[in-house]
């Protein structure tokens, strides 16, 4: 395959989820790479997985049409999500090896999008470095803004290589949980020319659009009332989206508009079976206009 003809590239782990409270019991195969990638062929395009994860650990959950290089590892990252009325609580286990720059072969160095998924600070700044325009490259930061105690329960951590990885974006996509609901973590990410977008749950989205002036103006985008049924990985559906769709119109608000849809539509299903065709969140979209321009 010819650079010219790699697609999306996502990067990082393909995670085993525990089903129930049994560390060495069942799992559905998740990470942010996994709801990206059945995201991206649900809206048409073509994703490309690097990852790496255990001889052992059967992927076969994911489409047999995706294109996924399974680099080494003596373990593959282990998460559990038990959802309380307080909110998540997650704990990791076993985190796979660390995906660097030399992982990348030089054929997959220009895809037309890139998104970079981190989920146990995986993937450092060399990677990030790679890409040069005209790629668009976005990443989810929250495996950059968690940490874990010796029992495996997870807490956000500030973000502490924001700086050398920051530059080489131009979209963010975190949610409230990274930044543990405090809005004034976000200010240290507005140095850059990077536009952050802030997935809020039931409550939309928020997009932060960097000005000449050096100001950075805020849009509030409303939310798509949902019935949920499964939360996780409602943030990848959103982020891969959101890149689809900025990419293809180069107009955030609607690309945020377009996110929030197929996220809200993906958590109505357990897994991935409830992310959307591209068909689908254009015709919502059509039969629920709203007025852009309220919101420019």
């Amino acid at each position: 395959m010819a650079p010219s003809e790699v697609d999306i590239l996502l990067i990082g782990h393909v995670t085993r989820d525990l089903v129930g409270e049994d560390n060495n019991g069942p799992y559905h195969i998740g990470g942010t790479v996994s709801f990206a990638a059945v995201s991206a062929l649900r809206l048409g395009r073509r994703p490309t997985i690097i990852t790496r994860v255990s001889d052992d650990t059967d992927l076969s959950e994911l489409p047999t049409d995706l294109d996924i290089h399974r680099l080494p590892s003596p373990s593959t990252t282990t998460f559990a999500n038990l959802y309380t009325p307080a909110g998540r609580v997650q704990y990791c286990f076993t985190p796979a090896e660390r995906i660097t720059a030399h992982d990348i072969p030089d054929w997959l160095r220009q895809p037309r999008a890139t998104l970079l998924g981190p989920l146990v600070d995986e993937i450092g700044p060399d990677v990030a470095a790679l890409f040069d325009p005209p790629t668009l490259v976005a990443a989810v930061p929250q495996g950059w803004m968690r940490r874990w105690d010796e029992t495996g329960r997870v807490f956000s951590k500030p973000w502490t290589t924001a700086d050398a990885i920051l530059p080489h974006l131009q979209v963010l996509v975190l949610s409230l949980e990274d930044i543990n609901f405090d809005l004034t973590r976000l200010e240290p990410l507005f140095r850059h020319n990077t536009l952050v977008v802030l997935t809020e749950y039931r409550d939309g989205s928020t997009i932060y659009l960097p000005q000449e002036s050096g100001q950075i103006r805020r849009v509030k985008i409303p939310p798509r009332p949902a019935n949920e049924v499964d939360p996780t990985g409602a943030g990848d559906i959103f982020a891969t989206a959101f890149v689809i769709r900025l990419q293809e119109t180069g107009d955030p608000v609607h690309a945020a508009r377009f996110a929030n849809i197929t996220a809200s539509f993906g958590g109505e299903a357990v897994g991935v079976t409830g992310i959307p065709s591209r068909e689908q969140v254009l015709e919502y979209m059509a039969e629920h206009p709203f007025a852009d321009e309220e919101l420019r």
